[in-house]
């Protein structure tokens, strides 16, 4: 058995999920926390690869014993969250946790994730907003954020998505499937839900930023459904930073969810 943990972090001190040589990552401390913890090296698999950055309300990892499938320990999962809570810093917490099957993949039995990207949109930006958010100072009015829920229902269904991808990105496929993608705005932030079966890089930043050029009205929301068309990245908007970006759920199979 492997033990499922789901975890909150803010990404701004990291240079995303996955280990990197020269820069701490949420994988990296996850891997300190387990091996004090356990007394043994593990492997940790997680859900997605957030970047230098993003944040996460819900990602999603196994931990085994490093060359196994599982993981030996008279822990349960109630005591190994707050164990590993003490072995990692304020900014990391694991929240949850369970045992799945062996074979269970963190990353590849993923049914559905969901985002949550946060704009600031005020003159001057909350101290407290500060690396949480997106500030964008121009305001945007009632009827831009009705004009960005119309573009955001374009979105929806099965899709190539090749124009809200980051130049040179190598994938097999850039078809996906949205069933959910909202605009809400609310006290001074303007919010943006999307959900998926899987995520190109930098697609959801994309998309922020293209439907921000639809709510300051240089594109027209049906504008939408012709850059889907055309696959021309040129055409969608700017790379909305990183700070504003959250994975917020995760979803598998109601018997490992």
């Amino acid at each position: 058995m492997k033990l499922l943990i789901r975890i909150a972090y803010i990404g701004t001190n990291y240079c995303g999920y996955q280990v990197q040589a020269n820069a701490p990552s949420i994988q990296a401390m996850l891997n300190r926390a387990t091996e004090e913890l356990f007394g043994f090296p593990c492997d940790i698999v997680g859900c997605s690869r957030t970047d230098s950055g993003v944040h996460a309300h819900d990602f999603c990892a196994t931990v085994a014993k490093r060359g196994t499938n599982d993981l030996s320990t008279d822990l349960t999962p109630e005591r190994a969250v707050q164990a590993l809570c003490a072995h990692l810093p304020d900014d990391i917490r694991v929240f949850a946790a369970k045992w799945v099957p062996s074979e269970f993949h963190a990353r590849y039995d993923v049914l559905e994730k969901e985002y949550l990207y946060r704009i600031y949109n005020r003159p001057v930006m909350d101290p407290f907003e500060w690396n949480r958010a997106w500030h964008f100072p121009q305001s945007i009015d009632d009827e831009g954020i009705c004009r960005m829920k119309q573009a955001a229902e374009y979105l929806k269904g099965t899709h190539d998505f090749c124009a809200f991808m980051a130049q040179g990105s190598r994938v097999e496929s850039t078809v996906r499937t949205i069933t959910k993608s909202e605009v809400e705005a609310q006290n001074g932030l303007i919010l943006y839900r999307v959900a998926a079966d899987g995520f190109l890089y930098n697609m959801v930043r994309i998309i922020v930023g293209t439907l921000l050029e639809v709510g300051r009205g240089k594109l027209a929301p049906e504008e939408i459904a012709k850059i889907l068309k055309n696959g021309d990245r040129t055409a969608a908007g700017q790379t909305a930073p990183a700070c504003g970006l959250y994975l917020n759920r995760v979803q598998y199979a109601a018997k490992n969810d």
